[in-house]
C-alpha cells in the first residue's frame, strides 16, 4: 500500500477484538507515531477506525481522545469542530486507498483484469480481516451524510469520481491489450464497477460473509466483461 500515514492509536483500546496479525501491524504504526508526537495524525487515524465502523454521527469525539489518550483541549487545537475532523478524516482515508490502489493497478506483472481482481480479492480479506465490521468509509459516510450535509455529499461525491476514473483507465488499458471487447466504454464499466462493488460491501457486512463480493466478481468478470 505504499509508505501509509502511522497510525497511533492506544496500546490495547483500540486494538481490541482483532486478530494478532492486526495487533502486530497497528503497533508498528503506533510506534511510528509516538516517535514523532504526531498527536493530530493519531487522532485521525483513530477517528477513520472508528468512522469505517461506526459512522460520523454516532461516533463522539470523547471516545476518541480517550483512546488516544490526550484531553479534549487537544481535539480543539487541531480541529475547530466535529465537521472539520471529519473532512481530515475522509482525506486520510482517501490518500491511504489511493496508496492501495497504486500498488495493486500499477502492478506491471499482472494484466489490467489480473489487478482488478487483485483489488477484489484484498477487499475481501480486509472485511474478513475485521470480521465484517468495517466497510467503505466514503460509501457508509455517503449513506449517512448525503442528505444531511452538502459540503461532505460533493466532497464524498468528488472521491467516487475519483476511484472511477482510477478503474476507467484500468479498463482501457485491458480494452488496448485485447482483455475486454472494443465494444465496451471503459467509464461505463468502471461506473458499473463501482456500484456493484460498494453495494456488495455493504451486503457482505450484513451477511458477514465474503459471498456477496464473489457473488457480484463472478457475474462481472464472467458474464459483464465477456459480453
Amino acid at each position: 500500500m505504499g509508505t501509509l500515514h502511522a497510525f497511533a492509536p492506544p496500546d490495547r483500546t483500540c486494538t481490541e477484538n482483532v486478530s494478532n496479525t492486526d495487533l502486530q501491524f497497528r503497533h508498528a504504526r503506533s510506534l511510528a507515531a509516538k516517535q514523532r508526537g504526531d498527536t493530530r495524525l493519531a487522532i485521525i487515524w483513530c477517528g477513520t477506525e472508528l468512522l469505517t465502523e461506526r459512522g460520523f454521527q454516532i461516533t463522539g469525539i470523547d471516545e476518541i481522545l480517550s483512546i488516544v489518550g490526550v484531553p479534549k483541549g487537544s481535539f480543539y487545537y487541531y480541529f475547530k469542530s466535529k465537521r472539520e475532523f471529519g473532512v481530515a478524516v475522509v482525506d486520510n482515508y482517501v490518500e491511504f486507498y489511493a496508496q492501495k490502489m497504486a500498488l495493486l493497478f500499477d502492478n506491471p506483472e499482472r494484466t489490467p483484469l489480473q489487478r482488478l481482481q487483485d483489488f477484489v480479492d484484498d477487499g475481501k480479506v480486509g472485511l474478513a480481516k475485521y470480521d465484517f465490521k468495517r466497510g467503505c468509509l466514503i460509501g457508509n459516510m455517503g449513506q449517512e451524510l448525503a442528505a444531511l450535509n452538502d459540503e461532505f455529499r460533493e466532497r464524498l461525491e468528488q472521491v467516487m469520481q475519483a476511484w472511477e476514473a482510477r478503474v476507467t483507465a484500468l479498463f482501457q488499458l485491458a480494452l488496448e491489450r485485447g482483455e475486454i471487447a472494443h465494444s465496451h466504454d471503459p467509464e461505463s464499466l468502471s461506473q458499473f464497477f463501482w456500484i456493484g462493488w460498494e453495494g456488495a460491501i455493504l451486503r457482505a457486512k450484513l451477511t458477514r460473509s465474503v459471498a456477496p463480493l464473489d457473488r457480484f466478481a463472478q457475474i462481472f468478470f464472467s458474464k459483464v466483461l465477456n459480453h
